[in-house]
């Protein structure tokens, strides 16, 4: 049994599908992405950020999704979420993961919360304009490095999709975000994904208002 402190609007959601995936049984417990908000104090212990997933298990607890991500994989191979240590494919898996983690992300950051990256509050919204072009940038990046593919590793879906698709629902116009539309592959990708009767039922209120 898993527990998995949970928020809508977080990468916790995108860690929810991979256990669905899986066919684990787990627990979610309710949390929140507001730092001005109370978190449930084993939450803060095991991640003293404050943020989400964090993943339980009987002997051991971890957070970062990309981290947990890999973590999954490996200990439930039989979902056949990923390829092996000896897979070729390894590589590729394990480099979009870690850069969609610490490159596109990041640039969701500058725009969400610029207030990180800023001296002051008169400096916000130049972070907020980096974002936005890095978000472009990145999003360019896989796009183009999916090409003609039917799945980010090729011929096989796996969790870099799933990971993908999450991060496609944190795209807002409002934020002056680029759309989907500029990166046909990725979109080609999120629209089989969103599909999936894993994702169906994690992102239901997404689905139903993606500006929710």
């Amino acid at each position: 049994m898993y527990k998995l402190f949970y928020s809508l609007k977080s990468a916790s959601m995108g860690v929810r599908v991979m256990l669905e995936e899986i066919g684990a049984p787990y627990e979610l417990i309710p949390t929140t992405v507001d730092m001005d908000r109370p978190r449930p104090p084993e939450q803060l212990t095991i991640n003293p950020n404050g943020w989400v997933p964090v993943l339980v298990w009987d002997d051991g607890a971890m957070y970062e999704c990309a981290a947990i991500t890999v973590f999954l994989c490996d200990r439930h191979p039989e979902a056949n979420l990923a390829p092996a240590v000896d897979d070729p494919a390894r590589a590729l898996y394990l480099q979009t993961l870690v850069y969609c983690s610490n490159s596109v992300q990041n640039a969701f950051q500058l725009t969400y919360y610029p207030d990180r990256f800023a001296d002051t509050p008169a400096d916000e919204p130049s972070a907020q304009r980096r974002g936005k072009r890095r978000l472009r940038e990145t999003w360019k990046i896989i796009d183009d490095q999916i090409g003609d593919n039917e799945w980010v590793l090729g011929d096989r879906f796996s969790a870099a999709d799933i990971y993908l698709f999450m991060l496609t629902t944190w795209l807002r116009s409002a934020r002056g975000h680029p759309a989907i539309d500029e990166f046909p592959n990725v979109k080609r990708i999120a629209d089989v994904v969103v599909q999936r009767s894993s994702v169906q039922l994690v992102y239901e209120p997404w689905i139903a208002n993606p500006n929710y």
